[in-house]
């Protein structure tokens, strides 16, 4: 039963009241941050949260027409719920002076206590809304050095723009690196140029290309549609290190040709070919991705024969599920991708 004190005299009655229900106005759109509402929750001994949202949409608005807009329920039944809540508590909430409601103290007391609980709660509904839609967290990357400057920047740009609450480490390292980093989640997503078969990792490819020759602007064979490997044979040549899986990769283009691979100037990693192939040091043979930073820096870029695959995968471990940012950071890398072809 409903115990209904006398300030709650001329207040319209619900039979919802009779039946336990606090029902929406017909037609309305339930607003999903709140609490539905059944009368078993309001017979309860204490105030639960729904019902206190109730008591503090009143005391701000002062009528319960208005607190019933504010809440998408009918006014019967915002003011069933107010006259439960008193018979509950044992004491008034309002005071009713020319139609409109005013708190007594004790309910200005309850509204007060209640603030750092909404408080609470709302911050709980906005960390549910950004991992929802992947707006906060944490992210490793490591990459290695041709994808680290050219494919990741746009996408982590775009990423974080639309995240700005997320926390990123990143990390460029050798192909070795990327493959430990991933295998002992130092890193959630490794990138790299080529792959070989690693137990426990999954892996996407990225971007399938062909390695290319880079020359400063005035080289003798800055004209030609494609440079070949026997072109390049008694002209200065910077080749990559020995042992890497790019420098490997040229080195068996140029024996499939049957040009000697005879290099002026030996580097580690393609972007340092790259500088010093633009400064007129020679020519060189390089990833497809290393020529686009810094907006290529002068250099004129060739298709080189013979053909020679340079294929970016992205790498995860397998031992646990991708994360929701992993996730949507490898759509934004599928993304970037697009723009390479």
């Amino acid at each position: 039963m409903c115990a209904v004190p006398s300030q709650w005299a001329n207040e319209p009655v619900d039979p919802a009241c009779k039946s336990g229900a606090i029902t929406q106005k017909p037609g309305d759109k339930i607003n999903s941050s709140r609490y539905d509402v059944l009368a078993k929750n309001i017979i309860w001994d204490y105030m639960n949260l729904r019902q206190l949202e109730i008591l503090r949409a009143v005391i701000r608005h002062r009528t319960t027409v208005a607190a019933a807009d504010e809440l998408a329920l009918s006014q019967p039944a915002v003011s069933n719920a107010l006259k439960t809540m008193e018979a509950q508590a044992g004491f008034a909430l309002f005071e009713r002076v020319n139609n409109r409601l005013f708190p007594t103290a004790e309910a200005m007391a309850l509204y007060k206590e209640s603030e750092a609980i909404f408080a609470l709660h709302a911050k709980l509904e906005n960390r549910v809304r950004d991992l929802r839609e992947n707006r906060s967290g944490h992210l490793s990357i490591v990459a290695t050095p041709p994808l680290a400057y050219s494919v990741i920047p746009p996408a982590l740009s775009g990423f974080l723009r639309r995240r700005p609450e997320t926390r990123v480490f990143f990390d460029v390292r050798r192909y070795e690196g990327i493959i430990e980093g991933v295998l002992s989640r130092v890193a959630e997503l490794g990138f790299a140029l080529g792959l070989t078969h690693h137990p426990g990792i999954a892996h996407e490819v990225v971007h399938s290309g062909e390695m290319v020759c880079v020359l400063p602007p005035q080289h003798p064979l800055a004209e030609q549609p494609i440079i070949s490997a026997t072109d390049l044979v008694g002209l200065p040549f910077i080749g990559l290190e020995r042992g890497t899986r790019l420098g490997e990769a040229v080195r068996d283009s140029f024996a499939r040709a049957g040009a000697p691979f005879q290099p002026t100037v030996e580097v580690r990693y393609c972007n340092t070919a790259c500088v010093l192939a633009a400064a007129g040091v020679g020519a060189a043979v390089v990833d497809p991705f290393s020529p686009r930073q810094g907006g290529g820096n002068g250099l004129v870029v060739r298709p080189f024969a013979p053909k020679t695959l340079a294929v970016a995968y992205m790498l995860w471990s397998e031992a646990e599920p991708l994360s929701r940012l992993a996730k949507a950071f490898l759509g934004e890398i599928r993304q970037a991708s697009r723009l390479l072809d």
